[in-house]
């Protein structure tokens, strides 16, 4: 029989395999639309693990992983964040990422880390919590909308110097 998966706050031992993931999430992304998003760099895993790494201690940060025998399947970053003129919010979570690797979709991962950062979230008192997926995700966008999220804004791009008008 095969050890729990267990969610819990991610640790400095993580950050390697966290790194991994995020350039996977920045993949993705560049993939769907190469235009709006970042492409990955040979730099990528590192930094992002040490940026995710500076937020581990931060008191209204969340950062877990979902392991299994002390492999890291998938990783969610959130923040509880203050008033946003610019996006026209109050204070809210703000769900970052959420990330399970390809190998171990499909098993209700996602859903675990869904459900631990939310409740996470909650215990910091964000009064809501706010998320942006990529328009082609469709997965992630039917799992939110199952777990209750609903759409509230699109983002729309346009690339300048290009002489569409």
């Amino acid at each position: 029989m095969r050890p729990p998966i267990i969610v819990r706050p991610a640790t400095p031992a993580d950050l390697a395999p966290i790194g991994r993931l995020g350039a996977l999430l920045i993949r993705v992304h560049h993939d769907f639309d190469p235009q709006r998003f970042i492409p990955v760099t040979p730099r990528t895993e590192q930094s992002y693990a040490s940026f995710l790494g500076s937020q581990l201690a931060a008191p209204d940060v969340v950062v877990l992983v979902a392991v299994r025998d002390d492999e890291v399947l998938g990783y969610t970053y959130a923040a509880v964040e203050g008033y946003d003129y610019m996006s026209l919010r109050g204070p809210a979570g703000v769900l970052h990422d959420i990330v399970v690797d390809p190998e171990h979709r499909g098993r209700g991962i996602g859903w675990m880390l869904l459900e631990a950062t939310l409740a996470a979230l909650e215990v910091l008192h964000a009064p809501r919590v706010v998320l942006s997926t990529a328009e082609q995700n469709e997965a992630a966008q039917r799992m939110l909308a199952r777990a209750g999220f609903r759409r509230t804004m699109i983002e729309m791009t346009r690339e300048l110097g290009t002489g569409t008008t």
